[in-house]
């Protein structure tokens, strides 16, 4: 069977999570982000990524709330994701933090929680933190975000319990093998924030040859891209026209010799805040 807007992927731990979701940074909170996850739900999305640093995790739980009313759907028919902040990484602010994420979402528990960024001073003791809430219930699974290969060892050397997902840049524009091959390694399955390049690429004349090949727009090709290199997929849009658009893509396969041209185009073009393994985070 081929994969499709439904399909999901078997996490270290058991849990099913989609392959394909919306993202949420920098999406407003209020109508903007109501807006949005209404929007990809009806249309098929059944999961949702936000954060709290992302100041939308109000309008992520209404928007869910208001999605799960209008199309007769269940809580469980949706995975959602959000995040532990820095500021919120000693144990004791953890918790505290995450029961805050909760209440802002309005929900008993989400499906995945992750660490933000690999900030150094108390990231071991915040990975305990969500070591216990994971064996609470109140989470049915956790990971990290932007942790790099020297991140996740220092990690795993303490850790009970082995992420399940590390949420990362990977693009064609950064393709990450090495760290991707490790966490294959080590049963952590890889999630791509900003996959379309936040727009800076979808114009390059490569992409666009490829992307005519297969009748497809750009941004279609960037992430069935990382759809066929196994990848978990969160585009982001404000728009319901391209949050249709984005998740149109499993009906056709780039060819093999195409994905291979694909995995050329790695410039080392991080569009996050700052490079995790060249910054004070290492």
């Amino acid at each position: 069977m081929g994969l499709n807007i439904s399909t999901k992927i078997k996490l270290n731990n058991g849990v099913e999570m989609p392959l394909f979701g919306l993202g949420t940074w920098e999406l407003r909170e209020g109508e903007t982000v109501i807006n949005a996850v209404q929007w990809a739900i009806s249309n098929g999305y059944r999961h949702i990524d936000t954060a709290y640093i992302y100041g939308n995790e109000k309008g992520v739980g209404k928007g869910l709330k208001l999605s799960l009313e209008e199309q007769g759907l269940e809580r469980e028919e949706i995975f959602v994701t959000t995040k532990l902040w820095i500021n919120s990484f000693e144990y004791e602010k953890a918790l505290k933090a995450f029961n805050k994420s909760l209440n802002n979402l309005g929900l008993d528990y989400v499906d995945l929680y992750l660490l933000h960024w690999p900030e150094p001073t108390f990231r071991q003791e915040a990975w305990k933190a969500l070591e216990s809430i994971l064996k609470e219930g109140k989470t049915r699974s956790i990971g990290v975000s932007n942790y790099y290969q020297s991140h996740l060892e220092e990690l795993l050397s303490g850790a009970d319990i082995i992420p399940s997902v590390n949420q990362i840049e990977f693009t064609p524009y950064l393709y990450l093998k090495e760290l991707k091959d490790y966490c294959d390694d080590k049963g952590i399955m890889l999630e791509a924030y900003s996959p379309l390049t936040r727009g800076t690429k979808l114009e390059d004349a490569k992409l666009l040859e490829i992307a005519k090949k297969y009748n497809k727009s750009s941004a279609q090709i960037l992430l069935r891209w990382g759809i066929q290199h196994n990848v978990i997929q969160i585009p982001k849009s404000s728009q319901e026209e391209h949050i249709v658009e984005n998740s149109n893509i499993f009906d056709f396969t780039i060819f093999e010799e195409d994905m291979a041209l694909m995995d050329k185009f790695d410039e080392g073009l991080y569009m996050g805040f700052w490079n995790p393994t060249q910054s004070r985070w290492k």
